[in-house]
């Protein structure tokens, strides 16, 4: 253990990782736990009809959102508590390389999830997005322990808000409540959200971070500098690109029967990484 820790601090930089090695193990084996356990054995006995009738991919697939469910109802309010709680300096060399020891247990469980997310895509392949998706993830929030950028990790975090809505909106197409009111209601609370969380308050702190990051960028490592300023221009699309998505899914399922069991059909292999037309996803 000593000497993974030494290899994580001094061979790949994470200086401020080895004090949280335990919480990152534990996030992994538990969200693993979860994946291949806990999910199947009680969604087979909850749901007979809608998990215990599926095939392997379609209750792997179910799996995955529960999991990706567990991780967003952690890592969203662990993550508001961490920004109410932290140091009230935030100069632009805090917000850059600073650090709080409060937060390191939350970047913790997000690498965690994320390399679970990328081992899974990897094994359960289905499109090489899924898997690039997790790496750069991954990556992001490990580099983090750096440290760099702690500040703005903290609230991109809150960005899985949305993600609580879109998972249940998932859940309620395999339970059969296509088009109901239950999945109307949720729907507009996904889009105020996302639209809220992730465009709005999302687009002023990528704003304020990409500011903050070209005014240190001579102090700062190159990579990291790239890494994150791409990162960073790229989600910010993304993010417009899934809402107009979503719009465009949530109407489907309100024009009639048959255009909601075709999206039910073609929902089963969709996976918890992006939203599309046909499923949304977190």
């Amino acid at each position: 253990m000593v000497l993974l820790e030494r290899f994580v601090s001094e061979k790949l930089g994470l200086t401020k990782f080895p004090p949280f090695l335990p919480t990152f193990y534990a996030a992994f084996l538990g969200f693993t736990l979860i994946h291949l356990g806990l999910a199947p054995y009680f969604s087979a006995r909850w749901f007979p009809v809608a998990f215990g009738a599926k095939g392997r991919g379609a209750k792997n697939n179910w799996s995955i959102h529960v999991v990706s469910q567990v991780h967003a109802l952690i890592i969203v309010p662990y993550a508001a508590w961490c920004i109410l709680h932290e140091a009230s300096e935030s100069s632009l060399q805090d917000r850059v390389f600073g650090w709080d020891s409060r937060a390191g247990h939350l970047f913790a469980i997000a690498c965690g999830y994320f390399v679970w997310d990328t081992l899974d895509a990897s094994i359960n392949f289905i499109d090489a997005g899924f898997v690039a998706h997790g790496v750069a993830c991954t990556l992001i929030y490990s580099m983090v322990f750096t440290p760099f950028v702690a500040y703005y990790g903290a609230r991109c975090l809150l960005w899985e808000t949305s993600t609580i809505f879109l998972n249940n909106h998932w859940f309620l197409d395999k339970l059969g409540r296509t088009g109901t009111r239950i999945q109307a209601i949720n729907g507009i609370c996904l889009l105020g959200a996302f639209f809220f969380v992730r465009l709005v308050y999302g687009g002023m702190i990528s704003f304020h971070f990409m500011m903050d990051v070209l005014e240190m960028r001579r102090q700062a490592p190159l990579l990291h500098v790239m890494v994150y300023g791409i990162g960073n221009v790229v989600l910010v699309g993304l993010n417009w690109f899934w809402f107009f998505k979503m719009i465009s899914a949530l109407r489907k399922r309100f024009d009639g029967p048959g255009e909601r069991t075709k999206l039910l059909n073609q929902a089963e292999t969709a996976s918890p990484g992006v939203p599309t037309t046909t499923t949304t996803t977190s």
